[in-house]
């Protein structure tokens, strides 16, 4: 989400050169600003240079206008994911944490002054239920060790305008899928979807063949819809109209609450990594296993270890990882492009065996023909 929104400031700003600038005001005043850096506690150290780490968090309110889909009463975060942009500006990879993973909450500063008490084996989202963004960022250092730069909180109707403004998303759906209880049919081809029938595609969990309820069964879908989302956003066609960029940029600012303190500050960060090309972006799911303790929840494996050590030595995805993820450049499908890098396996499987050197994080990546991570 964080590549889409400055990757398309930085082409509106190529297309339309100085006129870019008689919207900033405007896209500043949509956009909701919360430091949360006086809520942040025992804080790790920058461990390199100047990679960046973006924390996006889907929030799952029913409260405001379009954000009532059903009948649940939301007020979590449905979705957790840490975009890595490298120091180099050569790659970036999203990191998608289940929001039904058991962690140790430590303690949290609320905005009102006063302090969440922390939790043992708590649900990740109930972080951002019980004290906002800022305790999911706590939640996250205290369990990775890795410093959040900055976040990012996007609602289900900013993230329905985002879509339509891109004229719909194409995905790839295999099969059918019938959610009674939200009232959600889905039909099964490769087609492109927006506004209520592409929130429900990323966010239903019932009613899939194979699926249990659980978040991990939807994180592949969420994963492949930003992928081809970027895809989508980054188009040739798409960059020579400034009417649909502007539209895409302006409900994008309105849908995010972020400590980013203006549009200036993300289209300069944008500048520095523009030259990544799809190919070199990649989204993986930190590796899980069913909780024997709790039912309906998910543990990490040791392996996550790993995974929080490539980031924060600031290195790509190693070959365990990559055999796992979806690429950006890959088609809605499935297939790889000419360029794209990406292949799959089920979700939980263990991304590596203990002890394999193929998972140490001085390893340099391993070159090898994918086969394909397709939904389809």
């Amino acid at each position: 989400m964080a590549r889409v929104i400055v990757a398309s400031l930085v082409s509106l700003g190529l297309v339309t050169g100085v006129g870019v600038a008689l919207v900033y005001a405007h896209w500043n005043g949509n956009l909701t600003v919360k430091k949360v850096d006086d809520l942040v506690t025992d804080r790790p150290d920058r461990s390199g240079g100047e990679e960046v780490n973006i924390l996006v968090m889907g929030d799952d309110t029913r409260a405001g206008k379009g954000n009532k889909i059903d009948g649940a009463g939301g007020g979590g975060s449905d979705t957790t994911i840490l975009f890595h942009l490298s120091a180099d500006r050569e790659f970036a990879y999203g990191i998608s944490i289940p929001r039904d993973t058991l962690v140790d909450r430590p303690e949290c500063k609320r905005e009102d002054g006063s302090v969440t008490p922390a939790k043992a084996d708590a649900i990740w989202n109930e972080a951002y239920a019980v004290a906002g963004p800022s305790c999911t960022i706590q939640q996250f250092e205290s369990l990775t060790d890795i410093l959040v730069d900055n976040y990012v909180v996007v609602d289900f109707n900013g993230f329905k305008d985002m879509v339509d403004a891109l004229d719909g998303v194409e995905v790839c759906i295999p099969e059918d899928i019938v959610d009674e209880d939200a009232g959600i049919t889905l039909k099964a081809g490769t087609r492109e979807i927006e506004g209520d029938e592409a929130l429900s595609y990323v966010r239903v969990r019932k009613g899939v063949a194979g699926g249990d309820g659980t978040d991990p069964q939807r994180i592949k879908r969420q994963q492949a819809f930003m992928a081809s989302m970027i895809n989508e956003a980054l188009r040739a066609d798409m960059l020579a109209r400034p009417d649909q960029l502007i539209g895409f940029i302006n409900a994008t600012t309105k849908s995010l609450t972020t400590d980013f303190e203006n549009i200036g500050q993300m289209a300069d960060l944008a500048r520095s990594f523009q030259g990544i090309g799809l190919d070199n972006i990649s989204f993986v799911t930190t590796p899980w296993v069913y909780s024997t303790a709790q039912e309906g929840r998910v543990e990490l494996t040791d392996d996550v270890a790993k995974l929080w050590r490539l980031v924060r030595q600031d290195k790509e995805l190693t070959r365990d990882f990559r055999d796992d993820s979806i690429n950006a450049a890959d088609d809605p499908d499935g297939s790889p492009s000419a360029s794209g890098s990406a292949s799959g396996t089920p979700e939980g499987s263990a991304s590596a065996s203990a002890g394999d050197p193929s998972t140490d994080a001085t390893e340099e990546p391993v070159e090898e023909e994918p086969a394909s991570p397709g939904l389809c």
